[in-house]
């Protein structure tokens, strides 16, 4: 498997595409989607990168890996395909959105696509999982890719915000040049995390839309 990326990323990434890890890794992704049910669909496994540009990036969220049950995932992280129920951390995540930003309608759909065409790049750590074993593609060598992936955007772009949601997103993100981008950091929006108060009220959303206006980007219609 050759990931087809929008031409964008093709560019900043063809030296990461072209290691002897990622064409072990893309080898390994297809032997498992060949011998076991996987998610997001094969073609959906780049889609992050599909639905945002490298040039107009302006947010990323960095996700664990994709949701591991029949027809959720859609190679976004935190997001759902439309008409499935929207997943116990997604609701976290718009009822804080709702929140900070004082709306009074609730999404129907889990599908964030559309803050993804807006500049947002929606990143999990491993971008394939099988059904219903979470993590179970993460001794694939994903985490290497992605952290190039991070470690490209940090270095070649200024005043992207990164969203670092739980301990494995700070870990993730560990290595970010924060003189030129800002890192918004807090618990993940799990049940359990947001339950212990570490989740809600940290009013992320509006600081990403005034630290984009401060620096004359436009601002995210969440």
């Amino acid at each position: 498997m050759q990931p087809k990326l929008n031409p964008s990323w093709q560019t900043i990434l063809a030296d990461e595409i072209q290691k002897p890890y990622f064409q072990d890794l893309m080898k390994a992704v297809d032997e498992e989607y060949k011998n076991h049910i996987c998610f997001p669909p094969k073609e959906l496994i780049f889609a992050a990168f599909d639905h945002c540009s490298f040039d107009d990036l302006k947010v990323v969220i960095i996700g664990q890996d994709p949701y591991h049950g029949v027809g959720e995932a859609n190679g976004l992280c935190f997001s759902v395909n439309d008409a499935v129920k929207i997943p116990p951390s997604l609701r976290n995540i718009f009822r804080e959105l709702n929140d900070d930003l004082g709306s009074i309608f609730f999404p129907n759909s889990g599908n964030l696509e559309h803050w993804a065409k807006q500049g947002v790049l929606l990143l999990n750590a491993s971008l394939s999982v099988r059904i219903d074993s979470p993590n179970s593609h993460k001794h694939l060598k994903w985490g290497t890719f992605t952290d190039a992936v991070i470690q490209k955007i940090s270095d070649k772009k200024e005043h992207v915000v990164f969203l670092l949601w739980g301990s494995f997103a700070k870990k993730k993100g560990s290595k970010i040049d924060r003189t030129k981008h800002l890192v918004l950091e807090c618990g993940h929006p799990s049940p359990m995390s947001a339950n212990q108060g570490k989740w809600f009220g940290n009013k992320h959303f509006s600081q990403v839309n005034t630290y984009l206006k401060s620096k004359g980007k436009r601002e995210i219609e969440w």
